[in-house]
């Protein structure tokens, strides 16, 4: 075949794909057929390896960052044991001290024979402040000036009671004229301590309100200086400047924070009252519930130095009644600290006149509101005074 002009000459691909003239001999490219592969046997089955334990860890070497993280870990712990087993110590620290100190403490018999009340609901302490002098030395009475007065008396007496209504602390005037059995029937109160000590004031007191006293509590002058003092002082509150020779006493007007002398000085100061006993028994109670103040304070037990001063001087200042264990003065204590405001009542015995001779009528509404344990109608019915005598 001739070539047209231009036209380009195409290979000729017939001899690949079978097209064209060629024969079926020749050797064009043939698909090939797909031989049969033999059947392969099927794979066995797997065996699972055993479970090989995983190694520990390495600890990493000092001064790595996991080595520091440890310790992070184990820090709060140690400290955590550390504050669990300063609280155990400090609790028994606690517990431990006051019967420590309560083996210091002196006891007395105070109940007396005979008739005496009947079980009463409520609990009555008789607190008793004797101006003893016998366990004073020369140099500590001068200090204190209590003078040199011989025998056993008491310039404070005082009821305690406690139950569902408003606590009250409860002065008697020392020169108070009741019958002293077997003494007289016209006597002052506090002689019947002189006469007969303990037993003879309780079953005064018991014959002459018909309140039954529950428990003893005698206060001592050096004792009750070495508890102002335990407790860091206290605050006193004088209307006017005071100043008693015979009380080694020279305070001024105002309130203000005293020790155990100047305080000793304050609750037996009476020749510069125009009320003589009656106004001084007002500072005796202002005193004592100033030092329960203090003893209910944190820092009383927070200190471990001033909780130990504190027991110590307090089981050597008081002598209690048999029949009080620590417990039990440990709620005297607690009730010590209820006596004013919203807590309690602090009062006089209400008096008729200034001879110091009870109001047999509004005495008597006092006497049974202890008794039956309503101490909320001594307030309602306006018996409490501090000096016992009725307010206008």
């Amino acid at each position: 075949m001739s070539e047209r002009p231009g036209q380009r000459d195409e290979p000729d691909f017939d001899w690949l794909y079978g097209g064209g003239d060629r024969g079926a001999d020749d050797e064009a490219t043939r698909v090939m057929r797909q031989q049969p592969r033999p059947e392969q046997p099927p794979p066995p089955p797997s065996r699972r390896e055993p479970t090989r334990p995983t190694p520990p860890p390495v600890a990493p070497p000092p001064g790595e960052p996991g080595r520091a993280r440890g310790r992070m870990f184990r820090r709060p712990r140690f400290w955590l044991r550390l504050v669990l087993t300063l609280i155990v110590l400090w609790v028994a620290y606690l517990v431990a001290v006051p019967f420590f100190a309560w083996q210091n403490v002196d006891k007395v018999e105070f109940e007396p024979g005979g008739d005496r009340p009947g079980d009463q609901p409520g609990t009555t302490y008789l607190m008793v402040g004797s101006d003893s002098r016998g366990d004073l030395s020369k140099e500590e009475r001068k200090r204190l000036g209590t003078g040199n007065a011989a025998g056993q008396r008491t310039d404070t007496i005082m009821l305690l009671h406690t139950g569902d209504g408003p606590n009250v602390l409860m002065s008697i005037p020392r020169d108070s004229r009741v019958s002293i059995p077997g003494h007289g029937d016209d006597e002052k109160i506090n002689a019947a301590f002189a006469y007969g000590g303990p037993k003879l004031l309780t079953q005064t007191i018991e014959n002459a309100t018909g309140i039954r006293i529950d428990h003893y509590v005698e206060i001592g002058f050096g004792g009750f200086v070495d508890l102002v003092d335990a407790v860091g002082g206290v605050e006193i509150c004088p209307k006017k400047h005071i100043k008693d020779k015979l009380a080694n006493l020279n305070i001024k007007k105002g309130c203000q924070e005293v020790d155990g002398v100047t305080a000793l000085g304050y609750s037996r100061s009476r020749h510069t009252y125009p009320q003589g006993d009656l106004q001084r028994a007002r500072a005796q109670r202002e005193v004592v519930s100033a030092i329960g103040h203090k003893i209910a304070s944190p820092w009383s037990v927070i200190n471990p130095f001033r909780y130990w001063d504190l027991n110590m001087a307090a089981t050597k200042a008081v002598a209690v009644g048999e029949g009080m264990g620590p417990l039990r003065a440990g709620m005297w204590a607690s009730a010590m600290t209820h006596v004013n405001g919203d807590d309690g009542l602090t009062c006089g015995v209400p008096i008729a006149d200034l001879s110091v001779r009870w109001d047999e009528e509004r005495a008597q509404k006092m006497f049974d509101a202890i008794i039956e344990d309503e101490t909320d109608r001594i307030e309602k019915e306006k018996l409490c005074t501090p000096t016992g005598i009725p307010q206008q």
